[in-house]
């Protein structure tokens, strides 16, 4: 070991990851001591880490802290979660934060100060390039004098901001390429309220825990959107068909536009939503590159809706990975197998139930038909604790006739996923 590079010794400490590990490792002898002080990149402080961090007072791990981090420099990454802490002093935090600016390419940051501290008039104009906050506040972005030249992700959990700040933050980040937003507090001047966020670079969206009237996305370069349990009236996205990515994930909205920007999409996936087919195929009906279609635990406004297997044969050549999850309304499957044309390129087919009958061993059946080159069959089913007799035959029932059913499909590797 004396012969490795310190440099190389300061790596392996950054790979750590807790500040409590690597203060033991740099223990080890003077030659460690000196890696963790000259050639540490990245230091970590958790809550969860160390169950100690919370038995002490909040002035002794503002000491603690403090210490690690000044026998430190040249830092690319500080992580600091302390979510099951009392509120620090903000002189000291803004001290860890002007001690390492200069050098910080990646920022976490979830601590609770009084009064709280603007992160962005501290570490603005600077090399930072990933930016996660939580249960922070933010006001009066500025975006000439707060600006982050290199920031590439930012992510805002629990973080109050206002919608025109939030505007503006995008704004001073002209790289910007990655944006999360996890219930977010959004403080509003008026009674609807309305975000408007533009970027033209812009990549990956992330929108979590929302809840607004209207909520508008005007990105050029967007390549992947992903809206899990949000309640919006109005969603539209403003784009220039580069999205490939579609997720929604238990979302109320009542008027979802994605206008001109799916000719590209190569990915849709749909859980937990509410939908009226009609409207929704027409929307998607354009993403002839369509590589992998779920829809899985969908509720049709119109009950009597079918979706035609066959037309998303035709409109979605290149599909070669489906997913869908059944459901029975009055004996009649809401995915229909009429018509002659097959899925020719799926490859990959997950199949799924929340209640089981002797209905969903024919519907594998049909759909198997439908696909002549599958290689995988996924099944996915909830079984529930307690079962009566006739819940355990009809489960046995159905494993019967799936192996009876795949003795004629050799070739096609089948997998079970019980929840």
């Amino acid at each position: 070991m004396e012969h490795v590079p310190v440099e190389v010794i300061g790596n392996i400490l950054s790979r750590l990851g807790g500040a409590r590990d690597v203060v033991i490792a740099s223990a080890t002898c003077r030659k460690w001591r000196e890696a963790w002080r000259k050639h540490l990149h990245t230091l970590s402080f958790n809550s969860n880490d160390w169950h100690v961090y919370q038995d002490l007072t909040t002035s002794r791990l503002e000491i603690l802290i403090t210490q690690t981090i000044f026998q430190t420099t040249g830092l690319q990454g500080l992580s600091i979660l302390m979510d099951d802490v009392d509120e620090f002093s903000a002189s000291t935090v803004i001290a860890w934060l002007m001690y390492t600016r200069e050098t910080l390419h990646r920022l976490i940051y979830n601590v609770r100060t009084t009064p709280n501290v603007n992160i962005l008039e501290i570490c603005g104009r600077q090399k930072m390039e990933m930016l996660e906050l939580s249960h922070n506040s933010i006001t009066g972005v500025e975006p000439n004098f707060q600006r982050f030249p290199c920031l590439k992700s930012l992510s805002l959990s629990y973080v109050s901001i206002s919608a025109l700040d939030l505007n503006l933050l995008l704004t001073a980040c002209p790289k910007i390429e990655t944006l999360e937003l996890i219930n977010p507090e959004i403080a509003m001047s008026d009674a609807q309220v309305t975000v408007e966020l533009t970027s033209p670079t812009l990549k990956r969206v992330y929108v979590e825990a929302i809840s607004l009237d209207k909520f508008i996305l005007e990105a050029d370069s967007i390549e992947c959107l992903h809206l899990k349990d949000c309640a919006l009236e109005l969603f539209e996205l403003i784009g220039k068909g580069t999205l490939k990515h579609f997720k929604i994930d238990d979302v109320s909205v009542i008027h979802l536009d994605i206008g001109d920007t799916v000719d590209n999409l190569e990915i849709i996936d749909v859980s937990n939503f509410t939908i009226m087919w009609p409207k929704f195929y027409q929307m998607i009906s354009k993403s002839s590159k369509l590589t992998k279609l779920r829809l899985w635990d969908v509720v049709f406004d119109d009950e009597d809706e079918i979706v035609d297997l066959e037309t998303i044969a035709v409109c979605f050549p290149h599909l070669s990975h489906l997913a869908l999850s059944y459901d029975l309304r009055d004996g009649v499957v809401n995915y229909g197998l009429q018509g002659s044309s097959h899925l020719e390129n799926v490859f990959v087919l997950e199949l799924g139930w929340t209640i089981i009958n002797d209905l969903f061993s024919h519907w594998v059946e049909g759909l198997l038909k439908l696909c002549p080159n599958l290689r995988k069959l996924v099944i996915h089913g909830v079984v529930s604790e307690a079962k009566s007799h006739e819940e355990c035959q009809m489960l046995a029932n159905f494993t019967s006739s799936i192996v009876q059913l795949m003795r004629k499909y050799m070739h096609v590797d089948v997998q079970f996923d019980y929840e």
